[in-house]
């Protein structure tokens, strides 16, 4: 997983463990609670997982993604375009 992403930072679920990448904190073994930093860590990283899945719901509402979805590299390819698309807009 971590050359497929190289040096970016990615977040990921919990079934993503011993990947490198960074995920929510988990209780060890007999512990009862996270302590306040941990617990704190993990509200941030579920705030952000929900912002970037509710991008992949209305993305997958888009005609352009339903046209290309089963063609080969399509989707990833339109991704790529609408994410620059994006970023152009936020940059001006």
């Amino acid at each position: 997983m971590k050359a497929a992403v190289g040096r970016a930072t990615v977040i990921a679920g919990g079934g993503y463990r011993g990947t490198g990448l960074l995920i929510p904190h988990r209780r060890e073994r007999g512990q009862t609670e996270l302590p306040a930093w941990k617990e704190e860590h993990n509200t941030s990283h579920r705030k952000g997982r929900a912002r970037v899945e509710h991008v992949f719901a209305r993305m997958k509402t888009w005609k352009i993604l339903r046209d290309c979805r089963l063609k080969g590299d399509g989707v990833h390819t339109a991704k790529l375009g609408i994410a620059r698309l994006h970023n152009l807009a936020l940059t001006g």
